[in-house]
């Protein structure tokens, strides 16, 4: 089979034929037919995680078919399955047993320290596999498998916040507002300084207001999610949301947070990380999904050609999710 594979950090992914994974006890063999791409692949790339399992094949935003199943597995050959960011957990220790499996100590995920979904076939546990309709476009529902998940538990987080700020508008932050709107909420979009084609696509999508990352908030916010890895724009959604309001840091890395006054953090002001994902996100919200009012904005690029979707993705070229398609 066709790989994709990162042997080391600040190096392009090489492609490699492997043999097809063996499958056994919980696991399955996955025919990927496509693969979101997920900023966390550049955090990868640049060996910006601990721990990373070099050589590594990435992907973490996986649909396709079952076509082997160890003989403890629930999932059956011949069934469409989604695969995300957590791949197993250990189920023994404190956080797992309180339905917190996304902070396990020993958790694994794809991608990372699992070989993900940069590849013709994959190997996953199929108890942190999501069954999916046959019928959904695989181009379109990949996304939802990370970008979605994660913009809907740090939505989750928000609580009942009306007015919320999205900081950096990428694959997860253009579908959380079609969550957010849905909810009859209202979504101020701040994006890259001078980036046009960003505002409008965030206006276009159901943003009430959308501007630069460098404006100041045209009113009291209540809660601001943050997707860029930006550090700086911490202090700066502290600025925008009024007092009780809570910053939501969603990615898995951000730069070093500046140092800022007590009083932009005082008036009961909150910050808090989304930390991954549970399968039951997963299952919350591909119901949600299956609604059908989500549209994810995709740009497809042929599996040999992921390095140019990450160069992509890293210049700032793309709208919505770039994905992988697997012939």
């Amino acid at each position: 089979m066709l790989t994709l594979v990162f042997h080391s950090s600040g190096t392009d992914l090489v492609a490699e034929q492997r043999a097809e994974p063996d499958v056994a006890n919980y696991d399955v063999l996955i025919r990927v037919e496509a693969c979101g791409v997920c900023r966390t692949d550049l955090h990868v790339r640049a060996g910006e995680l601990p721990d990373i399992d070099y050589p590594i094949v990435p992907g973490h935003q996986v649909v396709g078919w079952v076509v082997a199943a160890g003989t403890r597995s629930p999932v059956a050959i011949g069934e469409r399955v989604g695969v995300a960011w957590l791949g197993w957990t250990c189920g023994q220790c404190d956080y797992c047993r309180t339905g917190r499996e996304n902070l396990c100590d020993a958790a694994r995920f794809h991608g990372y320290q699992l070989d993900g979904g940069y590849a013709e076939y994959m190997r996953a546990d199929g108890r942190y596999c999501f069954p999916l309709d046959p019928a959904l476009p695989a181009a379109t529902t990949a996304p939802l498998l990370c970008a979605g998940l994660i913009g809907f538990r740090s939505l989750r987080m928000a609580g009942d916040a009306r007015r919320i700020g999205l900081y950096g508008f990428g694959s997860a932050a253009h579908i959380v507002t079609q969550v957010a709107t849905h909810e009859k909420r209202e979504i101020y979009a701040f994006t890259r300084p001078g980036d046009t084609d960003a505002c409008e696509f965030a206006l276009e999508i159901g943003a009430t207001w959308a501007g630069g990352s460098d404006q100041p908030a045209p009113c009291d916010l209540d809660a601001a999610l943050i997707f860029a890895p930006d550090g700086a724009l911490v202090p700066k959604a502290l600025k925008d949301v009024r007092k009780g309001g809570m910053i939501i840091c969603a990615g898995i890395h951000m730069t070093d947070i500046p140092s800022f006054p007590y009083s932009h953090l005082w008036g009961e002001r909150q910050i808090r990380s989304v930390a991954n994902l549970t399968r039951q996100d997963g299952h919350d919200f591909m119901a949600l999904a299956a609604e059908g009012f989500l549209q994810p904005r995709v740009t497809t690029y042929p599996l040999a050609d992921a390095n140019a979707a990450l160069a992509d993705l890293a210049n700032g070229a793309l709208t919505g999710t770039a994905v992988l398609m697997v012939d």
